[in-house]
């Protein structure tokens, strides 16, 4: 899933100063699962935004409202009655959200009310983990499942480097080696031959070096 994590309140008055009138759009999927835009932090967030609001002497009005998803258009369509009431939007989706409801009202102002971080799971209660790093050349059926490009912090495909000291990365004794533990997992699944194989450097060519990606499913378009 997308992890984000909440923009201070400081942050978000500034990011929202001029306004007279606000929604806080939340949004019930990825940003609900990892407790930063979902229906309880959109409730969270208004009331700190009107109460800091009153404390400056120039209250504001700040209404709230959780969609399905921001990223699709079939859900931004049952908020369009609702956003066309206020000067700005303050979305508490991941960036695509934002972008989504930006590109849907090009006249009204969208802003970001969250940092969005990485694609991860949740390892342990409020701990989450990046996995992925979206490459678009996934190659994880060579390493057991365990990505390198994203959990190597050389993004090495070819083995560890010298600086792993006792299973851990040189980068803090807290952070495991991803060789280590591909080592392990391919030994423990009857494949280590697949370390025999040289990888050729990364080709990133589909990933962000040439702007944005798309994805065109032509078996599913009308």
């Amino acid at each position: 899933m997308i992890v984000a994590q909440r923009k201070t309140i400081p942050e978000l008055q500034n990011i929202i100063k001029g306004h007279k009138n606000i929604l806080v759009l939340g949004c019930g999927t990825c940003v609900t699962v990892c407790l930063a835009g979902g229906e309880r932090e959109v409730s969270i967030i208004s009331s700190a935004l009107r109460i800091a609001s009153k404390k400056l002497g120039e209250p504001i009005k700040v209404n709230e409202l959780t969609i399905e998803r921001q990223c699709d258009n079939v859900f931004i369509e049952t908020a369009a009655d609702e956003i066309k009431k206020y000067d700005a939007v303050l979305s508490l989706g991941c960036g695509a959200g934002v972008q989504a409801i930006a590109e849907r009202y090009p006249d009204k102002p969208v802003y970001a009310g969250l940092d969005t971080a990485f694609l991860g799971i949740l390892e342990s209660r409020g701990v989450w983990t990046e996995k992925c790093a979206q490459c678009g050349a996934c190659v994880l059926a060579d390493f057991g499942g365990i990505c390198p490009v994203t959990r190597c912090a050389k993004h090495m495909l070819n083995g560890p480097c010298g600086g792993s000291r006792v299973e851990r990365c040189e980068i803090s004794p807290n952070q495991p080696c991803a060789w280590q533990l591909i080592y392990k997992r391919l030994k423990d699944i009857g494949e280590v031959d697949k370390l025999k194989k040289i990888y050729p450097a990364k080709n990133w060519s589909k990933s962000l070096d040439g702007g944005s990606r798309t994805i065109i499913r032509e078996d599913h378009r009308i």
